[in-house]
């Protein structure tokens, strides 16, 4: 059936088609799923596979309407709409002509934990549930629009995103279709985790498009800098081609390289309110944008995902160079300046034990007739 969601606090409006919806005679994945798979189309036509992905835990869910409604109204449920939009922060949204860094403070997200004005104007042009987002002023953003995206942003940012960095232009995202309440619809892929015991040559192969990504989001046009508070088996996902995409973005943060003096400084970020902390422990630190470095993210791969992807996978004297430079990565880096080095001097162990065959349709038959690969 077509999709045409009711206009609510925290709900895009969007339209598609699914082979099945979201029905409790449809039995569900249980609740603790944040993920599953589905069919969707837009012309009625051609059918494609999507991920159906939860922004928040049912927990989290539950206790977040629980907060609004006790912490604002002082009773166990209420209108969550009527509630956030008499809070001081949804006023001064409402006011406001330009999404400003001072309208986003203390918000849980990484993507506004250091934010910068070139940064926000980005959202706001790019955010693809309105009708018009060329302009970086919020005037063709209705009220309602207005808490959607805040509330977005105070859940979970991986939607927004997902739509500022669109996968077109070359973002290692996939790509989003849309979101309909708690839920985000987005092109599928396969979680990292599923080829822990995948043959070497695909290892080998997934573990190059890992650092390249790596490289790809400390070095890019733009000048953003973009690094991971936390990486596990499912921040990664490969598409049916073999190609690796950044599966799962809200643990990503953002620091634009062009305008660092622009950004809040730490002691402007303590201010909290229930936006804070719709999802995260309203107690919990703030990472300070100083702290942030080029070698974070690779240390964490290194740490958490690179052993169980390459262990054991290839013969000696080869397996014991991976095993000694990932050890040396997940110990850390004295500086970041050795960082891209050793990105490259990991990618050239690789580079000969990738093959070049069908499996890997997103650089075959290419990879027959260049050096590149």
């Amino acid at each position: 059936m077509w999709l045409v969601n009711p206009l609510s606090v925290g709900l895009s409006f969007w339209f598609g088609r699914f082979d099945t919806w979201l029905s409790s005679r449809l039995k569900l994945p249980p609740s603790y799923l944040l993920s599953y798979s589905g069919n969707y189309t837009d012309d009625a036509k051609s059918w494609r596979l999507v991920d159906i992905t939860r922004l928040t835990s049912k927990y989290q869910h539950d206790r977040a309407d629980r907060r609004i409604c006790t912490s604002l109204l002082r009773t166990k449920s209420c209108s969550l709409e009527r509630a956030l939009r008499r809070t001081q922060r949804f006023q001064k949204w409402l006011h406001a002509k330009r999404l400003t860094p001072d309208l986003v403070q203390g918000l849980p997200s990484p993507l506004l934990r250091c934010p910068s004005q070139r940064l926000l104007d980005r959202i706001v042009r790019r955010y693809a549930e309105v009708p018009d987002a060329g302009s970086i002023y919020m005037d063709h953003l209705t009220d309602r629009d207005k808490l959607r995206l805040l509330y977005t942003l105070s859940v979970n940012s991986h939607p927004i995103l997902l739509q500022i960095f669109p996968d077109v232009e070359g973002w290692p995202f996939p790509r989003y279709l849309g979101s309909c309440g708690r839920l985000v619809v987005s092109a599928s892929t396969q979680p990292l985790r599923d080829f822990y015991s995948a043959a070497p040559e695909v290892a080998a192969d997934l573990a190059l498009q890992l650092l390249a990504v790596l490289h790809s989001m400390g070095t890019n046009d733009l000048n953003y800098f973009f690094y991971f508070t936390h990486v596990d088996a499912g921040t990664f996902g490969v598409f049916s081609n073999g190609h690796l995409f950044i599966r799962d973005a809200s643990t990503l943060g953002i620091i634009d390289k062009e305008e660092a003096g622009s950004q809040l400084i730490d002691g402007q970020q303590e201010h909290r309110d229930i936006f804070s902390c719709l999802t995260a422990d309203c107690q919990s630190a703030f990472v300070s944008c100083d702290s942030i470095g080029e070698k974070h993210s690779l240390v964490m791969v290194c740490q958490e995902l690179l052993p169980k992807l390459l262990k054991g996978k290839f013969v000696q004297p080869v397996q014991e160079k991976i095993d000694s430079f990932l050890q040396l990565c997940a110990s850390g880096f004295t500086d970041d300046q050795g960082v891209n080095e050793a990105i490259a001097t990991l990618s050239e162990i690789l580079k000969p034990l990738r093959s070049c065959d069908s499996r890997f349709a997103y650089r075959y038959p290419d990879c027959k007739y260049s050096d590149k690969y």
